[in-house]
């Protein structure tokens, strides 16, 4: 069991959440739906790119030595087609990424030439390879083409197309079980009875968690009671790699989601000394991963990005989901802390030569208002003082 009488770091909790963690099995996928997955075999080329010697103008094809001279057009030669070798003392008109004529080894480009009627005069000078694409130029075959544990984006993508790739490797995605407690929370279209709220957490991670990676395998509203909560984990722990809930994870006495899970599983870790997000509570039943994020709106959001993220990344074999990428910029916020890190909510601007962290004015856990627009989270240890100009640590909410 956890010790619950202490707070934890941001860095413990990570360290929590890393403890035997590994990627999950990985699958063939076709490369249409590859986006945002992570590559779990390192792929090499299967041939070089490009393919052949091309023209990377519209132009004309010739020996270098022949350019200061008129030259007679022998060939016209279009991306796509087979060029005849080049005949002595004449140029090849040729298209962008048709193949060059054996015998030329320069291109010229249209708008540099004179057209005349007895041939097209070539300005002097031209130097071997002037604008000649040369095989291999990109890649050679049997070269490293895209790295195992790369998360695949559109050039990858289409890097991995021009390779004539029609299905990749990737790592399977993370089956992450959603679990809302509350007996408050409605959904938007429903009625409100007095002291309901619409469940604004819901549609928050259910949109959150898949740009993480996940695959959500069971979204559920659960009573509380301790009865209902320890038979929903239950359920979840048998269909999911992970299950994050949101609230029950406090002192209060309707918060049953740590008891259910103690009941079921083992609590690794509760409590972290930061703001907002204190009663994060990290766990797991079996082989299941349990993240339990607190019930504040703001709270959750942060949390997710903090721990759910690295979580899934390092479920899926990417290293780049490990940490958020972290800039230093200039505080146009005045702020003071007490004795847990804070973690607040602001906007990225560059102006100047630096980047400005303009902070929402209400940073209170409850005010979800204030990530609508923020980019980054500026990061403010504990016991110090922000005055405006200061430089801060944010970091970057890239998913």
């Amino acid at each position: 069991m956890a010790d619950s009488g202490r707070l934890h770091t941001p860095q413990q909790a990570l360290a929590s959440l890393s403890n035997g963690l590994a990627p999950l099995s990985w699958e063939w996928v076709a490369l249409e739906t590859a986006g945002d997955r992570v590559l779990a075999q390192t792929l090499h080329a299967r041939h070089d790119t490009p393919p052949f010697d091309n023209s990377a103008m519209d132009g004309y094809a010739l020996r270098a030595e022949d350019s200061g001279r008129v030259l007679s057009v022998s060939q016209r030669i279009m991306a796509g087609q087979q060029a005849a070798p080049l005949e002595r003392g004449t140029c090849a008109r040729i298209f962008t990424g048709a193949p060059m004529p054996e015998g030329a080894d320069s291109v010229i480009m249209q708008e540099e030439v004179e057209v005349r009627d007895e041939g097209v005069f070539i300005p002097a000078g031209l130097k071997v390879g002037n604008s000649v694409r040369l095989q291999g130029r990109e890649i050679t075959t049997d070269e490293v083409l895209v790295n195992q544990g790369t998360r695949l984006n559109s050039a990858a993508l289409g890097f991995l197309a021009g390779q004539g790739f029609d299905r990749v490797p990737v790592y399977r995605k993370p089956r992450v079980a959603l679990l809302f407690t509350g007996d408050e929370l409605r959904l938007p279209g429903e009625a409100l009875a007095p002291g309901q709220i619409y469940n604004g957490n819901r549609f928050m991670l259910m949109d959150l968690l898949p740009r993480f990676g996940a695959e959500l395998s069971l979204v559920e509203q659960v009573p509380d009671t301790l009865e209902d909560m320890t038979q929903a984990l239950a359920r979840a722990s048998r269909q999911a790699d992970v299950i994050v809930t949101t609230g029950g994870v406090s002192v209060g006495d309707a918060d049953y989601v740590r008891r259910a899970l103690e009941s079921l599983g083992e609590l690794d870790l509760w409590r972290l000394s930061i703001r907002p997000g204190k009663p994060l509570a990290l766990g797991h039943i079996n082989q299941c991963r349990f993240v339990g994020l607190a019930g504040n709106p703001v709270s959750s959001f942060v949390g997710a990005w903090l721990f759910l993220r690295p979580l899934l990344g390092g479920l899926q074999g990417c290293d780049e989901m490990k940490a958020l990428p972290a800039v230093t910029a200039r505080a146009a916020f005045s702020t003071e802390t007490a004795g847990r890190d804070h973690y607040m909510r602001v906007t990225l601007q560059w102006e100047g030569d630096s980047y400005r962290a303009d902070a929402f004015e209400d940073q209170d856990s409850s005010v979800l208002r204030s990530c609508v627009a923020a980019n980054a989270l500026a990061v403010i240890k504990s016991h110090s003082r922000v005055a405006p100009g200061d430089s801060v640590s944010c970091l970057l909410l890239v998913s």
